[in-house]
């Protein structure tokens, strides 16, 4: 990965590489300084779509992390954007927190629980079954199914809670039909990230710590990416795949000497 610290571009994903079990990370808060100092731009990328940008911050600064709201990108707003560009002025039936309504609110999408173009899935502390069974109706009556992320499970605090991809294939099952996952993997959720920070794929790198979602998103996107080890990956999980991450580092701590 040779001149990769020359990048002037980052997608930082969030928990395991910023932040991890409620802390921050040690050194987190020198590397984005020393991005800053060093002139690079870069955003924070998170497949959680539980929290508003806004939110976001708020959490991050509590954990002496200084990002600003502009600064974020998350698979809520990601997917917003792209029922937008799919649909543009269409409507939805949602099954999330504020966080996926004001997204959609945000790009001119209304909510339709009759005959909405899209069912969107996003992840919810309190998910309902009567809205799945709304979910489900809609999706057989040809309405569209989008989910933020794939991941199956999240952190909580006594251990994982089911995430949105468990979830989306609860209504996969009942309906036959599989979502369109906008988040990480996805590369739209990158190449738009990209485009938000005004860059290239060649001046850019992606840095985060799974290899199914983060490392596989920046190799399909055509970027270089860094895996670090302070999430849940594993040095014996690397030569499993078939595709590896440009560089191994043990957390962003690693690479603020060479920024």
């Amino acid at each position: 990965m040779e001149g990769a610290m020359q990048k002037l571009n980052w997608l930082c994903d969030m928990d395991g590489v910023l932040i991890h079990g409620g802390k921050m990370v040690i050194g987190a808060d020198q590397f984005l300084d020393r991005l800053r100092a060093t002139g690079s731009k870069f955003l924070v990328i998170t497949n959680n779509s539980l929290y508003t940008p806004e939110d976001l911050v708020r959490q991050l600064g509590g954990m002496g992390l200084e990002v600003d709201k502009s600064q974020i990108w998350t698979s809520a707003l990601a997917t917003a954007r792209f029922v937008e560009s799919q649909r543009p002025g269409g409507s939805a039936f949602v099954i999330g927190e504020a966080s996926m309504h004001e997204a959609l609110d945000q790009v001119g999408y209304h909510e339709d629980t009759v005959a909405p173009d899209y069912v969107v899935l996003g992840e919810t502390q309190d998910y309902s079954f009567d809205d799945f069974s709304t979910a489900i109706g809609l999706i057989e009556r040809g309405s569209r199914f989008v989910a933020t992320n794939p991941e199956a499970t999240g952190p909580g605090p006594t251990g994982s809670l089911p995430g949105c991809g468990a979830m989306a294939q609860l209504i996969q099952s009942a309906t036959g039909v599989r979502p369109y996952f906008v988040g990480k993997p996805n590369p739209v959720m990158i190449r738009e990230g990209i485009n938000l920070l005004g860059a290239d794929a060649e001046s850019t790198v992606i840095i985060g710590d799974r290899l199914e979602t983060d490392i596989l998103s920046g190799v399909e996107a055509g970027l270089d990416t860094i895996l670090v080890l302070s999430g849940v990956a594993r040095l014996d999980q690397i030569n499993k795949l078939p595709y590896r991450p440009s560089r191994v580092v043990g957390s962003v701590a690693d690479l603020i000497d060479e920024l």
